[in-house]
């Protein structure tokens, strides 16, 4: 798997876990520990896309944006 791939596949998970906490969030009695657990997991998926990004040469990163 490439270094872009991997990025594209923690984008789609930090997506996903940012639609989870929306969701338990809306709920008549949301778990806040499950909530708290969602948003360090998508803390943690994005300092992993952070430092992936570093790895990146430059150029291609400007072209992602």
């Amino acid at each position: 798997m490439s270094v872009h791939d991997r990025i594209e596949s923690l984008r789609s998970q930090h997506a996903l876990l940012d639609d989870a906490i929306r969701e338990e969030s809306h709920r008549p009695h949301p778990d806040e520990l499950r909530i708290h657990e969602l948003k360090r997991e998508k803390l943690r998926l994005k300092d992993e896309i952070a430092a992936m990004q570093t790895v990146i040469p430059p150029i291609e990163v400007e072209l992602r944006v």
